[in-house]
């Protein structure tokens, strides 16, 4: 059986491995912060060719309504998002017939750090839990699943980057406007 990820992958690698900075993307988000009437609500722009935006709300534990996703819940859904997609690529590859999978991302936060209710509470996510639900037909072995979590788990971005955390480099900038 024939991988069209392969197919679709295999000019890519050996373009990287003759070049490795054409290897090298930048992914982007952009919000452009206008309505501060309305402390609780923000659109962000993902992709910067595509330019999708995206109606961001605040969690209710901060004082937001929740009526539209909060950044917490966009970071679950990248994480999600990345880990089915690498699944399924891998799979294609493996020549694993997946018929379902339900991947399932949650971040556990004790907001009282970013309210400043008890400064020894960090600020931030303290763990974050991933559900991997794989539906195969019988003839897919157990053992071979498993080496596709762990492919997957590997070549996952988001898991990689989230699972270390990484220096997030931030450039101020001040307008005064008359």
């Amino acid at each position: 059986m024939s991988s069209i990820v392969q197919e679709r992958q295999q000019p890519l690698i050996e373009s990287y491995l003759k070049d490795p900075k054409k290897a090298l993307v930048t992914d982007e988000a952009v919000v452009e912060g206008i309505d501060f009437q309305d402390p609780f609500h923000t659109v962000v722009s993902i992709n910067d060719e595509l330019n999708v935006p995206f109606k961001i709300g605040v969690h209710r534990a901060v004082g937001g309504l929740h009526d539209f996703p909060n950044p917490g819940d966009m970071l679950c859904a990248s994480l999600a998002a990345c880990f089915d997609s690498a699944l399924r690529l891998i799979a294609n590859r493996m020549n694993v017939a997946v018929v379902r999978t339900n991947i399932k991302a949650r971040a556990n936060a004790d907001v009282r750090g970013t309210l400043m209710v008890d400064r020894e509470v960090p600020v931030g996510f303290q763990s974050m839990e991933l559900d991997v639900l794989i539906e195969t037909d019988s003839s897919v072995d157990e053992k071979i699943l498993g080496k596709l979590v762990d492919a997957t788990e590997r070549c996952c971005i988001i898991y990689q980057t989230l699972k270390p955390g990484i220096p997030i480099h931030i450039k101020r900038e001040f307008v005064t406007t008359k």
